[in-house]
């Protein structure tokens, strides 16, 4: 059974989504691959204390990781992209490519990217952090502006 709410953020708002209790979404508003708002059960608050707790630390700059039960679904690409994505440390950035050799994979840069756009726990499991060949800023489910503001804060720049 799932369940959503909704949280403030300095990023705009957060859906969460739980399914039987255990966190599997978190989508921003305008997000790219953002299921339909159907596909997120009832409003309710109850099993997104621990999230929301975590979240509030992150944007508050007291905690850089996040040790939460996640039930992702994808494909065991995707899945093997999403686990490298959350080895990323916080402030740092990778590249498609890395993250294709990390998977022993090199070739695979392009759908490295593909899994990456589809991560359905933005933020928790930093897609943000990856970024193109030379370092620039290239796609983000969120938009690029939110990307560069995601990377910015943990490069201790600040929210704004």
């Amino acid at each position: 059974m799932k369940q959503h709410n909704v949280i403030d953020s300095p990023y705009g708002p957060l859906t969460l989504v739980a399914d039987d209790g255990v966190l599997c979404g978190l989508y921003m508003d305008g997000q790219r691959h953002r299921p339909p708002e159907e596909a997120f059960g009832e409003r309710d608050d109850t099993p997104f204390g621990e999230a929301t707790a975590q979240l509030r630390a992150y944007f508050a700059g007291e905690s850089k990781d996040f040790t939460l039960d996640m039930r992702l679904q994808g494909t065991p690409f995707q899945l093997s992209v999403w686990e490298q994505l959350r080895k990323i440390p916080y402030g740092e950035t990778r590249s498609y490519g890395e993250l294709a050799d990390a998977l022993g994979n090199p070739g695979a840069s392009r759908a490295v990217g593909l899994a990456n756009g589809k991560n359905p726990v933005g933020i928790i499991v930093p897609c943000h952090r990856v970024v193109g060949a030379n370092g620039d800023l290239t796609g983000y489910g969120g938009g690029l502006a939110r990307k560069r503001r995601l990377l910015d804060f943990e490069r201790g720049a600040g929210l704004f």
